[in-house]
Parts: C-alpha cells; sequence; structure tokens
C-alpha cells in the first residue's frame, strides 16, 4: 500500500489523551482481531499486556537453552579431556567422579555465559534490532512519545488492515490527529 506521494505506508495512528485511553484503546484493537499493531507511551502502563493479549515471552526458554548448552559444554570440555582424552594421576590426585566440585565454578560460569549470550541475540531477534530508524519517527507527533503522549499503531502489513476499517476504529476508539506513517 503506498500513499498518493508514493511512500510505503507502515501503519495507521492515533494519538490518545491519557493512559487510561490508550489502555481501552488497546483493548477495542485486540478485539478487532488485529495482530500487528502497537502501543508507545512514556512510561509502562499497568495491565498493557493483558489488553494487547500478549502472551508469556519464550526469551525464557531461549535463556534455559542457552544455559544447558553453556552447562553442556563446560561438561565435555572439563570431563572430556581429564576422564577420557588424558586420565592422568597427578600428584596422587585421582582422575574419577571425585574431581567434580573441581569443575563446579567453570561449569557454572559457562552456564551464566551461554544464558547471557542467548538472552542478548535473542532480544535482538524478537525485537527486531538492529533497526537504525523506526518508520514512526516519520510522524511529527511522535516526538511526544517520550515525554506526554500515547500513541497507537495499526501496521499496514496486518491481514486485516484497510485504511476505512483502521481508521473508523481509531476514531471509534476516541484516537485523535489519526494518521498514516510511511515507512521511507
Amino acid at each position: 500500500m503506498r500513499t498518493p506521494s508514493g511512500h510505503k505506508v507502515y501503519a495507521m495512528a492515533a494519538e490518545y489523551p491519557t493512559p487510561h485511553a490508550l489502555y481501552e484503546a488497546a483493548k477495542a484493537v485486540r478485539d478487532a482481531g488485529f495482530k500487528r499493531w502497537d502501543v508507545y507511551s512514556p512510561f509502562p502502563i499497568h495491565g498493557m499486556d493483558d489488553a494487547m493479549g500478549l502472551g508469556k515471552s519464550w526469551l525464557s526458554a531461549v535463556v534455559l537453552a542457552g544455559g544447558i548448552t553453556g552447562l553442556l559444554t563446560a561438561v565435555i570440555l572439563e570431563f572430556g579431556p581429564s576422564w577420557i582424552l588424558y586420565p592422568l594421576i597427578v600428584h596422587g590426585k585421582p582422575y574419577t567422579w571425585r574431581t567434580v566440585p573441581a569443575f563446579f565454578p567453570i561449569m557454572f560460569e559457562a552456564t551464566v555465559l551461554f544464558s547471557a549470550f542467548a538472552a542478548f541475540f535473542a532480544w535482538q531477534i524478537m525485537n527486531g534490532l538492529p533497526r537504525w530508524y523506526h518508520p514512526m519517527f516519520n510522524w511529527e507527533r511522535f516526538k511526544r512519545v517520550s515525554n506526554d503522549g500515547f500513541f497507537l499503531a495499526i501496521e499496514a502489513r496486518d491481514p486485516r488492515f484497510t485504511e476505512i476499517e483502521a481508521r473508523e476504529l481509531l476514531e471509534r476508539t476516541g484516537g485523535q490527529h489519526i494518521t498514516i506513517v510511511h515507512e521511507d
């Protein structure tokens, strides 16, 4: 979808006067069946995740997988050489299961390191980063979002998006300054 000037449409957006109005609008957009939309506010709004219909994030599963990978990597790197490749008795110290406590710090640190990397990279991917410029910044009024503005944008890539339906919904929910936000 393109604007008359030839710009690609990113979303239909509206500004709301209060956090409560934005919260109620989010519930209305969720109930209307839209899937690709977002809200923007200068501070977190209690209950907004439920109003948007957002479920539990998959980030914790990715972090758990990273931690398990780190633990298994440390186990293989420590026990492989010590027990299988080079089972040496040095100064009378055993190379069997009795040496496991000496490996705990490395297993712990590898678990934390791999979990942290998994969390960071999953967070980047889940948020579509790095993204150097967000299309919402093309809207002049959006500069207020970090101060006192409350905004809702229904993306044009949503399967249910039509300009008329999105505008009517945003008007019905009390949106002000409703506009089309272009991508370029």
